[in-house]
C-alpha cells in the first residue's frame, strides 16, 4: 500500500517543498538536513505497511494471526503428543503385561505406558510433542525395571501427533469457518468440531446418510492416512457431545486407495534415475497428502506436470496411473495415497 513510500521518493518530496533559489544538491545544507528525517521516514512507511498486513487474516502472521482468529473463538492449535501401539513379551515370547506409567525408550524419544488394549498390548503416549513422536519404530529400552520382561517393541501409531498448527493451516480454517458459519448442527458445525479433535488431518461429512437424523462423519489422521480405530473412538466420543440431541452420529475412517506411477523418463546430464525417482516420489506424496479430501480424482495430466518439475527430467512418455492412462477417480469415503513409483529411463 505504500511501496512508493522509498526514501527517494521521499527526499525529492521533501526537496520540491523548499524554494527554488536555495541550494538543495547533494552535500548542501538543506539536503543534508532533509536526507535523514527522509529515511526516517520511509522505514516508518515500510512499518506501516507491515502492520497494515497484520491486521487482516489473509495476510497477517505469527502472534498477530493468532490474535486475530481469536476474536473468533478459533485458537491456534498446540502440538499433541503421539499415541503409539506397544507390545511386550517375556521368556519364549509371550505376551506380558507391564505397569501403566512405565517408560521406555527408542532413538532418544521416551513413550509412557497409558492404557491396556490385551495382553501384552498397550497404548503409549510419546513425551514428546509433535511429529517426532511419529517416526520411531522397533525395539524399546525400559527406563524403568519391569520383571519378566525381556523384550519391548514400538509399532503402530494410533493418534499421529502433530506440531502446532501453523499459520496457513490456522488461517485456512479460520477462513473456513467464518465464510461457511455454523447453525445448528450443520455440515459447518460437524467440520469445525471433528478438526478440532487432535490427530485429525481432515473430514467430510455425510448428512442424513441413512435417513432423518443421521450423520457420518469420514476421517483422516494428521498424515491424510486412513484414521486408527482409536482416533476414530476419540472423534465419535467428541462429536456426541456437541451434537443435537436425537442425532445418530457414525464416524469411520477413509478407505485409502493406493496411486502407483509408472513412467519413462529422458535425464539431463548430470542426473540419475535413482535421483529423480526419490524426488518425484516426495512430491506424488506431498501432493496427494495436500489434496486429501479436497478433490475427487488423482488428475494424470497434474502428475504429470509435476513429474517435468523435477530436476533432471527433460520429458516423459508411456505415463500410467495404476496401470491406466485415465484420472483414478474417487469416491467420497476414499483417500488417495502414494503407492509404488517406478521411473526408467
Amino acid at each position: 500500500m505504500y511501496e512508493q513510500m522509498t526514501y527517494s521518493y521521499l527526499l525529492q518530496q521533501m526537496l520540491d517543498r523548499v524554494a527554488g533559489e536555495v541550494d538543495k544538491r547533494e552535500g548542501s545544507i538543506i539536503y543534508d538536513a532533509l536526507a535523514p528525517a527522509a529515511a526516517e521516514l520511509s522505514e516508518l512507511y515500510a512499518q506501516l505497511d507491515v502492520n497494515m498486513n497484520l491486521a487482516f487474516a489473509d495476510t497477517s502472521s505469527g502472534e498477530y494471526l493468532t490474535r486475530r482468529t481469536s476474536d473468533f473463538g478459533i485458537n491456534r492449535q498446540a502440538a499433541t503428543r503421539a499415541k503409539r501401539l506397544g507390545k511386550f513379551y517375556g521368556s519364549g515370547g509371550t505376551a506380558v503385561d507391564v505397569p501403566i506409567g512405565s517408560r521406555y525408550s527408542v532413538s532418544m524419544v521416551n513413550f509412557v505406558v497409558k492404557e491396556r488394549l490385551s495382553a501384552g498390548s498397550f497404548i503409549l503416549e510419546s513425551e514428546l510433542e509433535g511429529e517426532a513422536g511419529n517416526q520411531q519404530f522397533g525395539d524399546m529400552l525400559p527406563i524403568d525395571y519391569v520383571p519378566s520382561l525381556e523384550r519391548a517393541e514400538l509399532v503402530d501409531v494410533l493418534v499421529p501427533g502433530e506440531d502446532e498448527e501453523s499459520d496457513n493451516q490456522l488461517r485456512r480454517r479460520f477462513l473456513a469457518e467464518v465464510q461457511n458459519p455454523g447453525t445448528s448442527g450443520n455440515v459447518s458445525d460437524y467440520m469445525k468440531w471433528t478438526t478440532s479433535v487432535a490427530g485429525v488431518g481432515g473430514a467430510r461429512v455425510l448428512p442424513l446418510w441413512d435417513g432423518p437424523g443421521t450423520v457420518k462423519v469420514v476421517i483422516v489422521n494428521a498424515d491424510k492416512q486412513p484414521a486408527s480405530e482409536l482416533l476414530q473412538q476419540e472423534v465419535l466420543a467428541y462429536l456426541n457431545e456437541q451434537r443435537p440431541i436425537g442425532a445418530d452420529v457414525s464416524v469411520v475412517s477413509a478407505i485409502s486407495v493406493p496411486i502407483a506411477v509408472a513412467a519413462s523418463v529422458t535425464l539431463a546430464a548430470g542426473y540419475t534415475i535413482q535421483q529423480v525417482k526419490s524426488a518425484f516420489t516426495a512430491v506424488v506424496s506431498a501432493y496427494l497428502e495436500e489434496t486429501a479430501f479436497q478433490i475427487n480424482y488423482v488428475s494424470i495430466a497434474k502428475l504429470g506436470t509435476l513429474l517435468l518439475d523435477i530436476p533432471g527430467v527433460i520429458d516423459y512418455a508411456e505415463l500410467l496411473l495404476n496401470g491406466g492412462t485415465a484420472n483414478i477417480g474417487l469416491d467420497i469415503d476414499e483417500v488417495p495415497v502414494a503407492g509404488l513409483v517406478e521411473l526408467e529411463v
